[in-house]
């Protein structure tokens, strides 16, 4: 018996979780570039003033993307811990090797968003869901009830009115005027996003976690009527939930008072993760539909390769936008920055088919699995 219990293998993962971390990426490309475009003044990480078209992208964004896209990347986090808790279990591994197991990979985590926020991006939430699944590892054991009970009593909290800065631009931390300002800058502020950022998606890595109990995005033909009120009902959800804040983006309405952006800003977020649940299944649905296709394949490489494909985007900011490189952040605008976001993920898209197409993992998904399974990984693993 294999008591190690390698992850599953490429040719035996479903095409709809893949999928959907695929469509995730460009969601994230999407809601990271937009904070480092420079500007007289903000609203929402935007710079406001722009051009008309500016301000239709900008709508778009805080509407369909931002608060949006990282909850789904919590709901196929936990989808992905409780399929690794399964397989565990399946090949006889006992509750402490299976902890011992996880807790590698939270550490892994932790030191790889560490470094990555200090050398390309210090907006990193690898280092945030280390400590989530540090953390998470005890309610692997809850029953359902516990999970829905916990993840709607977090949702709540976090919905309650709070004091948020919406008129930011991009901070010292973000644009360092040189290599070692980065580091100084930084090595203050990450731990703050590292040590309280997994707060926030706590909600949907729960409900992620029941979800791969079931594998119900692995499934969807048993769960048709779940996931089709789950996109319906998430995405109408989030959108609603937005407009209130994107029209301000879009010069549509007035900036509202500071009391009312202490509903607005935490209605947003809270709004956003039932977004997440919307489009993850609907995702799944469109996998379900379509079947395996040269497109879906290519964008299911990409997640399958999430994490390199994640870290080659952070590469493109750094270069793009740092200060002592090509200090593009007043050049760029909101338009012209989507358009570099899409461009990168499509880049991203081209390199995972290209892997595939090699039978090649990528790089940092070789490195945590050797170490989370303490052996190098075979090629049939994913």
């Amino acid at each position: 018996m294999d008591t190690q219990g390698g992850p599953t293998g490429l040719r035996e993962r479903a095409l709809g979780p893949d999928l959907a971390r695929g469509f995730m990426l460009l969601f994230i490309a999407l809601a990271n570039s937009h904070y480092f475009v420079a500007g007289t003044a903000y609203f929402g990480g935007f710079p406001t003033g722009g051009s008309p078209l500016d301000r239709i992208v900008g709508t778009l964004i805080a509407t369909f993307v931002d608060g949006r896209a990282f909850p789904m990347f919590g709901v196929l986090f936990g989808y992905g811990v409780a399929r690794i808790v399964h397989r565990q279990r399946e090949i006889g591994n006992d509750e402490r090797r299976i902890r011992r197991l996880l807790r590698r990979r939270s550490l892994v985590l932790v030191v790889l968003g560490f470094a990555h926020a200090m050398l390309l991006y210090i907006g990193d939430i690898l280092a945030a869901y280390g400590v989530l699944l540090f953390l998470g590892v005890v309610v692997l054991q809850w029953k359902d009830r516990w999970l829905f009970v916990v993840a709607a009593f977090v949702l709540i909290l976090t919905a309650l009115p709070s004091s948020q800065s919406l008129a930011d631009g991009p901070d010292p931390s973000m644009l360092p005027a040189s290599f070692l300002d980065q580091f100084s800058e930084r090595i203050t502020v990450q731990p703050m996003v590292a040590g309280l950022g997994w707060i926030g998606f706590v909600t949907p890595f729960l409900i992620g976690v029941w979800a791969g109990r079931r594998r119900i995005l692995e499934r969807p033909a048993e769960h048709v009527p779940l996931l089709r009120g789950t996109a319906v009902l998430g995405i109408s959800i989030a959108v609603v939930g937005a407009l209130p804040l994107s029209l301000v983006v879009g010069g549509v309405l007035a900036r509202p008072g500071d009391h009312a952006l202490t509903i607005l800003g935490p209605l947003h977020d809270a709004t956003g993760v039932f977004g997440g649940f919307g489009y993850a299944a609907l995702l799944v649905l469109v996998a379900h539909r379509v079947g395996e296709r040269p497109v879906t394949r290519a964008i299911a490489a990409v997640g399958q390769r999430s994490l390199t494909c994640y870290l080659s985007q952070s590469v493109v900011w750094a270069v793009v936008f740092t200060p002592y490189l090509l200090d593009l952040s007043n050049t760029l605008t909101t338009t012209t920055t989507a358009i570099l976001a899409v461009a990168t993920w499509l880049g991203t898209v081209l390199l995972a088919d290209r892997m595939r197409r090699a039978s090649y993992r990528g790089p940092f998904e070789v490195l945590i699995r050797r170490i989370t399974y303490g052996r190098p990984a075979k090629l049939t693993s994913a």
